[in-house]
């Protein structure tokens, strides 16, 4: 079965190539993906790497906190995206700051 990893403190430079080959001394990598700001395609600096469980345990432990690109990866499991509530139409909560009345 595979596993999804969060690759965190990704260099802006980093490429899915580059990602590939550092992850892939630990086993075959079956995906890479770079996130990117969808107005710029800049790179947010973190992404995923999918590889069976257990090779993809290997590269956690052989990874996180490794430097790579000049910055120290964080390397941990994928958790599942939670939708965030970001309280966008609610009227009568004060979190905003700017009470109309």
């Amino acid at each position: 079965m595979s596993k999804k990893l969060f690759v965190g403190n990704l260099s802006f430079q980093t490429t899915e190539n580059d990602l590939t080959d550092a992850f892939s001394q630990y086993g075959a990598v079956e995906a890479v993906t770079i996130i990117t700001d969808r107005d710029t395609g800049r790179s947010k600096g973190f992404g995923f790497v999918t590889m069976t469980e257990e090779d993809a345990d290997k590269a956690a432990a052989g990874l996180n906190g490794k430097e790579f690109s000049g910055r120290a990866l964080t390397v941990n499991e994928a958790k599942p995206m939670v939708k965030r509530d970001f309280g966008g139409g609610d009227r009568g909560s004060n979190r905003g700051g700017r009470g109309r009345y």
